[in-house]
């Protein structure tokens, strides 16, 4: 076997995020495949910003031999009343037919961040499950990610305890490592998870210990996020990437990376840097995990 073979073995349950690549979809597909990802985080940008309209988006993206990790990102979704909320139900909609048309079955849904909703739990879980069941016909799963800068639910315990509420079979949880980091978030809770309500994990670092505001938090999320094994997070990201796989996730992890830095480096050099972190993640720290026999189930994960 070849010792690229082994590579994209290796890193197959990786993926690759557009949001972290400079320049028009093609070359993102074409960095993160030569990378030798064999997935791709897109976003709504991808598909309405192409010059030759959406559905030509969609045709590349099929077109690459990438699979989709996931589409996003569904904002300030949960907890409006009235005219507010038919408003986001309609951008619901038409995000989840542009996630069915990349054939991928995840979208992610963030905490909300508005003024004007409800701070209620329940009405938060309400709202998911009617946004669950608009997804059930597409055969799409909705990923809830608490941003560590949410108003009502800005920690994955808060985002569990609502998708627990809501009761929806394709209704699950995105865990992002920066948010579980900047918000301190201690790791324990994890294990209360169900892993078949995990339906994606989102991994990247950052270069200072605290972020003490949350426009702290959300400036840092936007420009200055790194890939794990860069960052002063590292001992807290292996942590985390163990807790997870412990607790039986068979599921994608993405490298959802915002950096400033990285939009200005050539596309190539971009995709390395997350080829040799996916390496790392693979070899030095999942495969290191116990118990044995979850240890053995991720190699055959990564074979197939």
């Amino acid at each position: 076997m070849s010792d690229r073979r082994s590579m994209e073995e290796a890193i197959r349950g990786f993926g690759m995020d557009t949001i972290t690549l400079a320049g028009p979809l093609e070359a993102k597909l074409r960095a993160t495949r030569e990378a030798g990802f064999s997935q791709i985080m897109l976003k709504a940008n991808d598909l309405v910003g192409h010059p030759e309209g959406w559905q030509s988006a969609v045709r590349e993206v099929r077109d690459s031999g990438l699979r989709g990790t996931g589409f996003q990102v569904l904002r300030d979704f949960e907890g409006l009343s009235g005219h507010l909320h038919e408003y986001k139900v309609d951008i619901a909609k038409t995000m989840l037919e542009m996630c069915a048309a990349l054939g991928c079955d995840v979208l992610l849904a963030c905490s909300s961040t508005s003024p004007h909703a409800s701070q209620d739990l329940d009405h938060i879980a309400r709202d998911l499950h009617k946004l669950a069941m608009l997804a059930v016909p597409h055969g799409i799963r909705i990923a809830y990610e608490g941003l560590s800068w949410g108003r009502t639910v800005n920690e994955y315990t808060t985002a569990w305890d609502v998708v627990c509420r809501a009761d929806a079979p394709n209704l699950g949880v995105c865990l992002d490592s920066y948010h579980i980091l900047a918000a301190k978030t201690p790791l324990d809770a994890i294990a209360d998870i169900d892993p078949g309500k995990i339906f994606l994990v989102q991994l990247s670092d950052f270069m200072w210990q605290e972020t003490r505001t949350f426009e702290e938090r959300m400036a840092t999320a936007r420009t200055y996020r790194v890939f794990p094994g860069e960052g002063v997070h590292s001992e807290q990201i292996i942590e985390l990437v163990q807790k997870i796989d412990q607790l039986g996730y068979t599921g994608d992890y993405s490298f959802e990376v915002f950096n400033d830095d990285y939009l200005q480096m050539p596309l190539p050099m971009v995709a390395e840097r997350a080829r040799k972190s996916a390496l790392w993640l693979a070899d030095d720290i999942l495969r290191c995990s116990m118990p044995l026999p979850n240890q053995l189930r991720l190699r055959v994960l990564r074979a197939v």
